[in-house]
Formats: C-alpha cells, structure tokens, sequence
C-alpha cells in the first residue's frame, strides 16, 4: 500500500498469552505486515490492565500509520486473552483512550476467541476452538454466542498448551520421586529444559507469565509421544477435553462446520490423531474445515465489516462489545 492510495482505515489487535499482533488498513485492500510485541499484557485486580496493553499498542499502532499513510483510524478491533472474565476495565477504558489517542470513533472489544472464531469461518454457524497457551471453544447459530472452557490455567483450559505442559511436568516430577504414572523421557526433556527438577516450584511459581512457561514445555511432550506412552496419554486425554469443548457449544442445525485454530494445533500427529478421532465420535453432524485465517485475520474481518456497517456477528458484551463514539 504506498501512501498516497491510503484512507481513513482500521486498527485491528490480537492481544493473546504470547504478546500483541497489530496491523492497520484500509478496507479491500492488503493490511500492514504485523507488529508484534513478546510481552503478555498483564492482568490485576482489575483484570486486564488498560494501560499496559495500550503502552505496548499506540507505539506500534502510530508506526504502522506512519509506514502505511492511512490518513486517520476510524476503527479499532481488540481482541483480548480473558476479556469475557478479565475485560471490566478495558470496556471501561479503551474505547475512549482510543479515540483520544489515535482518534478512533468505532470500537470492538472482543474475546480472543471471537476473533479467532471470525478469522477461522467468518459469519457462518459452526464452532471454533482456540488453541494456545490456553484454550477455548466458542460456537455460534448467529443469534448468540456460546462458550465453553477459556477459564485459565489454574481452573481449565483444559487441553491447552499449559494444560499439557503442566500434565508432563507432573509426569516428570513423578519420575523424579518414583511414584506410579511417572516418564523417564519427560524427566530427562524437564531437566534439559528447566534443570534440576527439584528446583523447578521456585523457578516456576513466582512468573507472572507461568501460564507461557508451561506451555513452552507442551512440544517436547509431543515430541516424546511417539516412544513415550505417558506422553501420548497426555494428548489423548488433551484431544478428549478439546473435542468436549466444541461439542458443548457446536448448533446442532443450520450447517454447522468445525475448525481449529491457533499453535496448539502445529504439534502435529500425536495431538491432531486423536483428536479427529474424537471429533468424529461427539460431533458427526459438524464436518472439520480448514481455518481460513488466525485472530488477526479475524480482527481485520471484523473491522472491515464494522466500518462498512455490516457486522452480522452477535453482540454480546463479554464476547463482542461494540462502540461508537
């Protein structure tokens, strides 16, 4: 996009356990290449931190504008890790600090989950599932939505990337003492990885990003499932709970379709085997498609839609809060 074709365009931010992905455009034509930070926006009291997120935002937000000529941001799309349970301040706060800041008239605050549903099947039935660090299945007939899991490393997510990565350091751990249900092989990746395994609750509980430390642990998990039975138990039972998930809040009518999305899901055949297996069995009315895009895609669909006035998503204010300033 040379700056002299650019016009009034759109924000759209994918805030997940990892760090921000930011872009700007133009609706109908090619979005910015993505900025990204590695920084988790941090949570509080008040859940999600405002300010946080928008220190590490409006830095990439403004040289984005800048690289692309858009003239002004009319539109911004945010879709956040924990905004249906940790979202209070920022449908308190963002809406305005965005339009002081950047001028933005049009808000979205989203689930994560909402963008990574509009990024998989953009406005048709279905149910998606957002693998991560965490995990969450969102599902809509387009009247409503419904959610199942995204409650956070300590209370769910079950099958995500924490989830597995926790489930193999207990493996390992239980190696270490000797108990029953213990793995050679993920000891040996754990004391790789992290060193001695009698010192891993000091190095790993005080993190305030121990939901990604975890999860950094879930691809040597995969890697050890082909010669490891204890591992690949672990991903069988990660594929049951992710396939729970979706059948919880897949419609049953309307031509519903399946899709996965997230880096979860590029652990390959040790998690992907058993989890079609398991999709097949709950949900055999809901075909799996490919996803067509990531969050991101999803939050530029969104905004491209939410500009010209046609968003045909269901509203909802812990999943898809929308202001107009």
């Amino acid at each position: 996009m040379r700056p002299t074709e650019a016009g009034a365009g759109f924000l759209a931010v994918d805030s997940g356990g990892s760090g921000l992905r930011v872009t700007v455009g133009v609706p109908g034509r090619q979005p910015s290449p993505p900025r990204e930070s590695r920084e988790p926006v941090r949570t509080g009291a008040r859940g999600i931190d405002p300010a946080h997120l928008l220190a590490q935002l409006l830095p990439m937000a403004r040289a984005s504008v800048a690289e692309t000529g858009v003239s002004e941001l009319t539109t911004a799309v945010v879709g956040a890790a924990g905004f249906a349970t940790l979202g209070d301040a920022l449908r308190t706060e963002l809406p305005d600090a965005l339009g002081r800041e950047l001028g933005v008239r049009s808000v979205a605050l989203t689930a994560d989950a909402v963008t990574a549903y509009a990024g998989a099947l953009g406005s048709r039935p279905g149910a998606v599932v957002a693998g991560g660090t965490g995990l969450i299945a969102v599902g809509t007939e387009l009247r409503s939505w419904r959610r199942a899991d995204g409650w956070g490393h300590l209370l769910g997510d079950c099958g995500g990337g924490a989830w597995i990565g926790r489930a193999g350091l207990e493996a390992a751990l239980r190696a270490h003492d000797g108990r029953d249900g213990g793995s050679a092989h993920l000891r040996t990746c754990a004391e790789e990885q992290f060193g001695p395994l009698p010192q891993l609750p000091g190095l790993l509980y005080p993190r305030s990003d121990r939901p990604a430390v975890l999860a950094s642990f879930a691809p040597r998990v995969a890697a050890c499932a082909p010669r490891d039975p204890v591992a690949a138990g672990i991903l069988r039972a990660a594929a049951r709970h992710i396939a729970e998930s979706a059948a919880a809040v897949c419609p049953a009518s309307g031509g519903p379709r399946v899709a996965l999305t997230g880096g979860l899901f590029r652990m390959g055949d040790p998690l992907l085997v058993p989890l079609a297996k398991e999709l097949t069995k709950r949900l055999p009315y809901a075909p799996r498609v490919p996803a067509e895009g990531d969050p991101l895609h999803g939050a530029v669909r969104i905004a491209t839609d939410l500009a010209a006035g046609r968003l045909t998503l269901p509203g909802d204010e812990k999943m898809l809060y929308v202001v107009n300033r």
